[in-house]
């Protein structure tokens, strides 16, 4: 039985059962709180209110889906951070940064908790048996998320034995681990002129299928050249994101048996 966080709670008791449900501006409404889309410069969004009542203003330039994770990610405010004034630069919401205070992490897991809740996403994502960014695209379009949203979702609920990797021109900004993959696997902070990412960063190559590369392209321990994974990368926006996918002997430090299969 899967445990129901706050978001999927108030979710359930609200009476939703399918993703085209989660009517945030609804959801808002019915804990206090008015949406305003509006230009900002500086931030990606906040909340102002007292004990009863507030006021969330969005960035009105960005996507859809970069709206929604902001609305929910501001009543992750309004849920544990109550009667405070919260100015989100767009760097808090939904990346993964050094130092990131603990009120963002605790709000971006609320919003990805209300976005994508287990009890629906659980359903849709193991219905794939192996994960590629056409997979993510088609998660998000049902539940009206960003790629970059579901992508962290999927690799933070251990769906696959995968990586999801981000590097800018400066190098790598972030990465998620499943938890069935060693921590050992850590990737090199710079993009190897080896990786398809190398190119798709830099506009030598467009999409990709999963392609069968040596791991030492992506990580420089000294064992690295004795395993194999699978690399996909798509560019979004500056940056370019990665999937890696080992292959069973880069895995064998735990048990990865999971119901919904192996990536190979």
């Amino acid at each position: 039985m899967v445990h129901l966080s706050p978001a999927e709670q108030l979710l359930q008791e609200l009476g939703v059962i399918q993703p085209q449900e989660i009517d945030l501006e609804a959801i808002a409404w019915h804990l206090g709180v008015q949406i305003r889309y509006r230009h900002l410069e500086g931030c990606e969004a906040r909340i102002a209110g007292d004990n009863k009542r507030a006021i969330i203003s969005v960035r009105d330039d960005v996507s859809p889906g970069r709206k929604r994770f902001s609305i929910a990610h501001e009543l992750g405010h309004w849920q544990y951070h109550r009667g405070r004034i919260l100015i989100c630069r767009p760097e808090d919401i939904g990346q993964e940064t050094p130092g990131k205070p603990a009120t963002e992490q605790v709000a971006d897991k609320y919003a990805a908790d209300m976005l994508m809740p287990q009890y629906l996403f659980l359903p849709e994502a193991q219905k794939h048996r192996k994960l590629t960014w056409d997979v993510v695209r088609g998660v998000a379009d049902i539940f009206s998320s960003s790629i970059t949203a579901t992508a962290i979702r999927i690799i933070d609920l251990d769906l696959f034995p995968a990586l999801l990797v981000c590097h800018g021109i400066s190098g790598r900004r972030w990465f998620r681990r499943a938890k069935s993959v060693p921590e050992r696997w850590f990737p090199r902070n710079e993009l190897s002129h080896d990786s398809y990412a190398f190119d798709v960063l830099y506009g030598r190559r467009g999409d990709h299928p999963p392609t069968l590369m040596d791991a030492d392209a992506w990580f420089d321990r000294y064992d690295a050249s004795r395993y194999q994974l699978n690399e996909q990368s798509v560019k979004i926006s500056n940056d370019v994101l990665t999937l890696l996918l080992p292959k069973d002997e880069m895995l064998d430090e735990v048990d990865t048996h999971r119901p919904w299969g192996r990536y190979r």
